[in-house]
């Protein structure tokens, strides 16, 4: 749909219609008109028919359809045989999944007049083959290599391609300490301050911009008439959105930004995970993230979120306490070689960090020579650690460190290459408690103590659904005072 609007005419889709799933035939669950379907989103639509073995005829098709010149994306109807040219499976089900036997690839072989004991290619393919590579494959890339040193903006196109240009980061942000501010709004202030240093860099949202902080300032939308824009409304589309932005960054040249509510990271996981498989520099933006959000209620409430995005190996993920942290996190995510996502807040949090702690994952907020107890948090919860921490120093008269943990991922990296500097920030000797707005598991490798929401949230004033779900210091001094009267 989004190709169709945008008329994507460089999008050629083959759509392999072998009419088979797993289960057997696609009778079983799908009678709706393909064609019919994708020229209703503004696509052209071509039947093939039986060409799938005509080398020739389908050379043909892909020409005519990079040449239509309708403006258009194009859809390829290419029917085919599953397991073709298997005289046993061939248009079985079967074939689809279930590998062949060496008998099934003799009998195949033998069908192909392929010799059944070796791996074999036609010496006229392999020659034809060893001469587009090394002849006809050199003359392109001499002629583009010759266009390319022509360009009249080559140090601009070699800043694309390398993602930024150098010294952007000087043009970071910089918050001032009291003010108050969420970070969803401190990411757009921070993309508009370095936006003319990463050339690359579009955003969008899928039907959020404006919430998400994902708003480039002064910038066109991309459309069909302004195919250079670097805003994309990318529609209510959060899964397509993922896709999108993986197809970007894997392409090059693009440094992609999507951005929906944290609760909507459920439908575009299988476009994080693609992302974090691929290595794909891609920056996702969620934002509302926690019952912050207010009187939505539970379906809008993430809990288990955060603790979802950890477990996805090799994705970069930062929580920042306020502004100062959101900005080093944008700049974390720029020398990041894959994916980041960046979690936000929808309320105002007051600005109380230098964001030093986001380059290591941690750092440490209030230094105390021996302290008592260590309370470390995330995000919007930073702020209630350092006044749980006043209350406790001024009325019980104990000792607080306390931990920014912005990234859990980039604190355990540090923590291997430093563990006597990682120590010093949270202490293993030292009773540790722990504060965040979800879910508490997997606290336990840093708390003794977890204060979060193991349950499902409600429908409250954002504020008033933390206090009562227990997101308040006085709920921090007490969980403190009796881990310390539990332990010497």
């Amino acid at each position: 749909s989004l190709a169709g609007h945008q008329k994507l005419d460089r999008l050629i889709v083959v759509f392999d219609d072998n009419r088979i799933t797993i289960d057997g035939s696609t009778d079983l669950t799908c009678s709706d008109d393909v064609a019919q379907r994708f020229s209703a989103y503004g696509w052209d639509v071509t039947r093939l028919g039986p060409i799938s073995e005509d080398l020739d005829a389908l050379e043909k098709a892909l020409m005519a359809a990079r040449n239509a010149g309708t403006e258009r994306p194009q859809l390829l109807i290419l029917p085919t045989k599953v397991g073709f040219p298997s005289p046993d499976w061939t248009d079985r089900h079967e074939a689809h999944g279930n590998p062949f036997t060496a008998e099934d690839v003799l009998r195949t072989k033998e069908v192909m007049g392929i010799p059944p004991d070796s791996f074999w290619a036609p010496n006229d393919i392999v020659s034809a083959c060893r001469d587009a590579a090394s002849t006809v494959g050199h003359e392109h890339y001499q002629a583009w290599s010759h266009r390319l040193a022509q360009h009249q903006e080559r140090e601009l196109w070699d800043a694309t391609w390398l993602g930024h240009i150098a010294g952007w980061h000087a043009h970071l942000p910089v918050f001032t300490q009291g003010d108050s501010i969420a970070t969803r709004v401190a990411i757009q202030k921070t993309f508009d301050a370095v936006l003319s240093g990463l050339p690359g860099l579009v955003a969008g949202s899928a039907d959020l911009t404006g919430n998400t902080g994902t708003k480039l300032s002064g910038q066109d939308p991309m459309s069909a008439s302004s195919p250079g824009g670097r805003q994309i409304y990318f529609g209510i589309r959060e899964h397509a959105m993922g896709a999108a932005m993986v197809g970007m960054a894997l392409h090059g040249g693009v440094l992609p930004v999507g951005g929906t509510f944290f609760v909507f990271f459920d439908y575009m996981k299988p476009s994080v995970r693609l992302a974090a498989i691929s290595g794909a520099k891609c920056l996702f933006v969620f934002t509302h993230d926690s019952v912050g959000v207010g009187e939505d209620g539970p379906t809008h409430q993430p809990i288990e979120h955060l603790a979802a995005l950890r477990s996805i190996p090799d994705l970069q993920v930062i929580r920042p306490a306020d502004a100062n942290e959101t900005a080093a996190a944008l700049q974390a995510a720029i020398e990041f070689p894959g994916p980041t996502a960046l979690v936000l807040s929808r309320q105002n949090v007051p600005v109380i960090t230098d964001g030093s702690a986001v380059s290591i994952g941690a750092g440490v907020l209030r230094v105390v020579a021996q302290p008592d107890v260590v309370l470390v948090a995330t995000g919007s919860e930073v702020q209630v650690a350092l006044r749980a921490a006043d209350t406790l120093h001024t009325v019980h008269g104990r000792q607080c460190q306390v931990v920014s943990l912005p990234s859990w991922d980039r604190f355990e990296k540090f923590r291997l290459d430093h563990p006597e500097d990682a120590e010093a920030i949270l202490p293993s000797s030292v009773p540790t408690v722990s504060i965040e707005a979800g879910t508490t598991f997997g606290w336990e490798r840093y708390a003794d103590r977890c204060i979060g929401i193991d349950r499902f949230g409600a429908s409250a004033p954002g504020a008033l659904a933390l206090e009562n779900l227990g997101i308040n210091d006085q709920h921090v001094v007490q969980v403190t005072l009796d881990l310390l009267g539990t332990k010497p």
